[in-house]
């Protein structure tokens, strides 16, 4: 059976979520020089990522139910020139100040734009092809978090710090062209009273899936922030000149695992896709975590498993927002999906904090056994898969 061609405005949404997603990582590779350029401390600098963070993280539901009323493409064409707007005041922000508050903005306006780009990947499919769309928009979130720290550093090694933006801008400002011209006629929800626009914060099978993301990406993602530290550990000190490759490795595999993971969701349905990922993410961790316990020192295992767990670790989102988007229906689904966008993005947040408290109290090896334990609540916590809908 032939495969019906992707659709243009699919890729320029994958646009969309490369721009607003490097955004969040890109100040990474510029650090030291933003920092010397405006006077302040490395740490204060770092700073602009984590406001970046909180900020998308609250905002994206905030946003979503201000905005689910208005047609999808108004809201991120709208959200991208606002976005455009805040990179370029951040390229030309004459101090630190000013550029935390461009950061500010512009970390708004992404939160909205990724909420409204699920939301349209999602009803603009045809019917058995929501997977592989849902997964075409998780692959630019997923190529952002392996090109935005390298980009951001070659921008401002080559031209400054302030590059960086602009680049970032240009971006946002062809997609925001390419989805005026191209994207779905999708409406907004009818209008309604705030408690009923309100109803996914009360919905147990959206708080049910927020809450798996949530289990997931604290513990995935904490094996990611320790992976270099990880390595060393498990080469017992001899991984100089690994970490490079085992990165590459990550990219690659992740945007696979993305990928991959919309098509199996179409063919076998987001709750039965969503355990079987849980699944092979909570095995690859356990395997991650018998590697350095059991001080095996081969590299090439290292780099076997570090792969699978990329694989599975970026395969979650296209089941689990497959899965939002039929639990909440059309109508709410803006909503639901900037919900368990707030998971993903505190769950990132949680995992440093907590690896850092494992690293210090029991050492780096007991990551992996942590976070897979983790993900083996968020598999339990996970629909059954006898439950398993279409997408609505």
């Amino acid at each position: 059976m032939r495969r019906t061609p992707l659709p243009g405005w699919l890729y320029v949404l994958f646009l969309a979520m490369l721009a607003t997603a490097t955004d969040e990582f890109v100040i990474a590779g510029v650090l030291p020089v933003v920092a010397d350029d405006l006077g302040v401390s490395v740490a204060a600098t770092g700073q602009l990522a984590t406001v970046f963070a909180i900020v998308y993280a609250l905002g994206a539901p905030t946003l979503s139910v201000l905005a689910e009323r208005f047609p999808k493409r108004t809201v991120l064409v709208t959200g991208l020139l606002w976005f455009v707007a805040a990179n370029a005041a951040a390229a030309l922000a004459p101090g630190y100040w000013s550029l935390m508050a461009a950061r500010v903005v512009a970390a708004l306006c992404a939160a909205a734009v990724a909420s409204a780009a699920f939301a349209t990947a999602g009803s603009g499919a045809p019917e058995g092809t929501q997977g592989r769309y849902l997964g075409v928009v998780t692959a630019g979130m997923t190529v952002a978090l392996f090109t935005g720290v390298p980009l951001g550093a070659w921008l401002g090694g080559a031209f400054g710090w302030r590059a960086t933006f602009w680049a970032i801008a240009v971006a946002g400002a062809i997609a925001a062209v390419g989805l005026l011209a191209t994207a779905p006629d999708i409406p907004g929800s009818p209008p309604a009273p705030l408690r009923t626009r309100l109803a996914p914060l009360r919905d147990r099978a959206v708080l049910r899936l927020v809450a798996v993301t949530f289990l997931a990406a604290s513990g995935g993602l904490m094996f990611y922030t320790y992976l270099g530290p990880y390595a060393a550990e498990v080469t017992h000190g001899s991984s100089s000149g690994l970490l490079p490759l085992l990165l590459f490795l990550v990219g690659a595999a992740g945007l696979a695992g993305a990928l991959l993971s919309g098509r199996a969701t179409d063919a076998w349905g987001p709750h039965r896709s969503l355990r079987r990922v849980l699944a092979g993410h909570a095995a690859l961790l356990a395997l991650a975590a018998a590697l350095v316990l059991g001080e095996a020192g081969n590299r090439y295992l290292l780099a076997a498993v570090v792969a699978g767990w990329a694989f599975f670790a970026w395969a979650l989102t296209p089941p689990v927002q497959g899965s939002i988007l039929a639990a909440a229906g059309p109508a709410r689904g803006m909503t639901a999906v900037s919900l368990n966008i707030a998971g993903l993005y505190l769950g990132t947040g949680v995992a440093a904090a907590t690896g850092g408290a494992v690293v210090s109290l029991a050492g780096v090896a007991y990551v992996p056994l942590l976070a897979a334990a983790l993900m083996a609540l968020a598999l339990v916590l996970s629909p059954p898969a006898a439950r398993t809908p279409r997408f609505a």
